[in-house]
């Protein structure tokens, strides 16, 4: 009986790649094994056929020579598949039996040494103020987690007493099944991976070697950390299992709302009122800034608002760098409000007095809007 096409058995066109010919594979593969179809000896022998096919085809000598010769290239001696398999068959494998029984390798979690579970990181939001953010801080922190238990030192056996070899897989944390016409390496059911078993646990731990505790870190904030730093405690997370390597803690910095201030990246931005009389004739104003010293600010001659006054290196320090960033003074010149009556008549005297050199913007502005209208009307 003539044998199938491997492209035609697989479903694929002759100029496939690498990555179509595995993913076709695996799909056809899934379908037909022994497993899925219990007691089809068609699907078996057709699973067969697929193995065959796909082992010549993702060589890529054995591809050229199928290519040229057919199946005669593997026929009396030929370099055909054989009974063994190659690394990218049994990576391919790997994962159609990931897809068939779960995971194959026993990550239900990451392992250490001896099979021991790692502990979980653990996050912890911490909220600063634009200040400590400045200047820098060291901060203690106050994290329940878990921890090594101290009766047992994390092995999770009473205390005198020790856990021992896992006898269904002999302290190895596998074991080999038969599934069809070839084995499976899976996690050790009775120990979970671990190796061993325990026949007396700890009371204080019941047999997890960790406990929860509240612990008391100090962790260095830098200068010029920003809103959403992330910084990382390796190992100071959640205890491990039975003696796994601990997890790591991060922690998510935020930072208060300032009352004056507004920061973006190393600059720093402020709104200052100042009275019309300062802003028509020019002075002074006074800014207090995150280093404590008051930062003195000329408001120039005939100020209007909204002008920006920049103040260079008396912004925010720049994370890792001996960089500052700058300060800016947004002014905002203040209407007088309740004015008493001598204050009235001095503003209507000045408003008399007043020309469009005093006040160009707005002179120009209404001599603007009646030209416009006067065109309109024509």
């Amino acid at each position: 009986m003539a044998k199938v096409d491997y492209y035609e058995l697989l479903g694929v066109s002759r100029t496939c790649t690498e990555a179509e010919l595995k993913s076709a594979f695996r799909k056809m593969a899934v379908k037909h094994h022994p497993d899925k179809n219990p007691g089809d000896q068609h699907a078996e022998a057709k699973f067969k056929e697929l193995n065959e096919a796909y082992q010549a085809l993702s060589d890529p000598q054995k591809r050229a020579a199928y290519d040229r010769f057919g199946h005669a290239a593997f026929e009396n001696g030929g370099m055909g598949p054989g009974p063994g398999f190659g690394n990218d068959f049994a990576s391919s494998m790997a994962d159609i039996f990931e897809d068939l029984f779960g995971d194959m390798n026993g990550r239900r979690g990451q392992r250490g040494p001896n099979g021991r579970e790692r502990g979980s990181d653990l996050r912890y939001n911490l909220e600063i103020t634009l200040e400590e953010a400045y200047k820098g801080k060291t901060a203690t922190l106050k994290v329940p987690t878990s921890i090594a238990c101290e009766a047992c030192s994390g092995t999770g056996a009473k205390p005198g007493s020790k856990p021992r070899q896992c006898a269904t897989c002999g302290g190895h944390g596998r074991v080999r099944a038969s599934q069809g016409f070839f084995s499976i390496e899976r996690t050790c059911p009775a120990c979970q991976g671990r190796g061993e078993t325990i026949d007396d646990p700890c009371r204080s731990c019941g047999g997890a070697g960790r406990v929860t505790r509240e612990r008391t870190l100090s962790v260095n904030i830098p200068a010029g950390v920003e809103d959403g730093t992330r910084i990382r405690l390796a190992g100071e997370g959640e205890a491990g299992l039975r003696g796994g390597p601990a997890g790591d803690l991060y922690i998510f910095l935020s930072l208060k709302a300032h009352a004056f201030l507004q920061r973006d990246g190393a600059d720093l931005f402020c709104r200052v009122p100042v009275s019309m009389v300062t802003a028509a004739l020019g002075g002074e104003v006074t800014v207090p800034v995150l280093d404590g010293q008051d930062c003195s600010v000329k408001i120039p001659e005939g100020t209007q608002t909204g002008k920006q006054i920049r103040i260079r290196g008396r912004g925010m320090p720049i994370l890792r760098s001996r960089d500052v960033g700058d300060l800016y003074i947004q002014v905002v010149v203040e209407t007088p409000q309740k004015l008493s009556p001598r204050q009235r008549e001095l503003l209507r005297e000045f408003d008399q007095e007043s020309s469009k050199e005093t006040q160009p913007e707005s002179h120009g502005f209404f001599s603007k809007v009646r030209d416009f209208f006067a065109g309109s009307a024509e």
